[in-house]
């Protein structure tokens, strides 16, 4: 095949002159690491999502951990969560000493199907940890009725879902209110919103809050910025062992730009997203994803299902080879090494779903600077490549 005429990637941060404006703000106040800007974009991320408190972390793996052991997951503890997610969801119970326990995804999305968690529940089972898959909110009011009924508790992997809406008693609330015990985002690259890496965690609970924010500096008791602060010599202590878990002001400075400007990026992702559905509906075996009536994805990702027929790696190629790059669906733990066979997770029921998503799936590219060309090629280019890979060899 000769070159093609175009490279599109599967995803582009929004970054430019105001986010490096930012970044050099926070250089040049001399103060770079956990400081006044980190504090500020937690004061307006708490506010964006509509949460009591907001606290700002290195990276959503190490907020996951925060949040478990917040809830009071333990050593010899259970959390009911899936495998079809990224690898960071059951890493972070294995921090806590505790054992994911795994259940399929919806037969029609990518989110945990709720018929599936009453099953899962043991005498060991702390808390249930929900993830919104590339950025589709998953079905909390069927998942917090089940942990009311069982005193359990939940955690949002919210990691994709910045800038996502559900209907909530009749009006559109954003994930991270929190509506479940603790949400925790990323702000990593492939994200919409990002700092280079991140994340936060958001609680309507004051003593989570209190927790975090000890246990992601050592569990100093003191502040850095009060001891600065302080007209006397003030000497911390540390009470137990807490982690390195902060971000810097540098990161927090950029973060604040990008929250400034999400409304517009998660506007231009939905109206891509809708062009893409409106195409994609014309191929016959495609299936697009869905957005319950209940639902407002920010559109992370946009990942559709192949004809079951279809070879998943061929029409990849074919489509990079067109200069279009795509991902496979969202990978399994189970199926990893470090998981697979290692008696450190157990699975209820067949996964089959998950297996199935993972293995004929694949995410179309998908960011804001992205035209409507763009998406009616890469749509093209799909169609191109499935042609190809059902015409049987002669």
């Amino acid at each position: 095949m000769s070159t093609p005429t175009r490279q599109i990637p599967v995803a582009k941060p929004v970054l430019g002159e105001p986010e490096a404006e930012a970044a050099r703000r926070a250089i040049l106040s001399g103060w770079v690491t956990q400081g006044p800007e980190v504090a500020q974009f937690e004061q307006e991320f708490a506010a964006f999502v509509g949460a009591r408190h907001a606290c700002a972390v290195s990276n959503c793996t190490t907020a996951l951990h925060l949040a478990l052991m917040a809830v009071g997951v333990g050593a010899g503890d259970e959390v009911i969560t899936v495998s079809h997610s990224f690898i960071a969801t059951p890493n972070a119970i294995r921090y806590c000493g505790a054992t994911p326990v795994f259940v399929d995804i919806e037969a029609d999305g990518f989110n945990i199907d709720p018929g599936k968690i009453i099953a899962a529940i043991s005498p060991r089972t702390r808390a249930i940890l929900c993830v919104h898959q590339l950025g589709m909110p998953c079905d909390l009011r069927q998942i917090l009725k089940i942990a009311r009924q069982f005193q359990l508790k939940v955690v949002e992997d919210a990691a994709c879902a910045t800038g996502s809406e559900v209907l909530w008693n009749g009006k559109w609330e954003r994930v991270g209110r929190p509506h479940a015990d603790v949400a925790c985002f990323s702000f990593h690259p492939r994200k919409v919103v990002t700092t280079g890496d991140g994340g936060m965690l958001t609680t309507a609970i004051g003593e989570y809050d209190r927790q975090f924010r000890l246990l992601r500096q050592h569990s100093m008791n003191v502040p850095d910025t009060v001891r600065h602060g302080s007209k006397q010599v003030i000497f911390e202590e540390y009470d137990s062992v807490g982690f390195n878990y902060r971000m810097t002001d540098v990161q927090a400075a950029i973060g604040r730009t990008q929250l400034g400007r999400l409304p517009e990026i998660v506007a231009a992702r939905r109206r891509l997203a809708a062009l893409y559905t409106e195409l994609l509906s014309k191929i016959d075996g495609i299936r697009p994803p869905v957005e319950p009536e209940w639902a407002r994805s920010n559109w992370q990702s946009y990942c559709v299902g192949l004809p079951r027929q279809a070879d998943q790696v061929s029409i990849m190629q074919a489509m990079l080879d067109r200069g279009v790059s795509t991902r496979r669906g969202v990978m399994n733990a189970h199926l990893e090494p470090a998981y697979h066979g290692s008696g450190l997770c157990r699975t209820v029921g067949y996964l089959d779903n998950s297996v199935a998503a993972q293995n004929t799936a694949i995410m179309l590219p998908l960011f804001v600077q992205m035209s409507e060309d763009d998406v009616r090629y890469v749509v093209t280019a799909l169609e191109e490549a499935l042609t190809e890979s059902l015409v049987p060899a002669l």
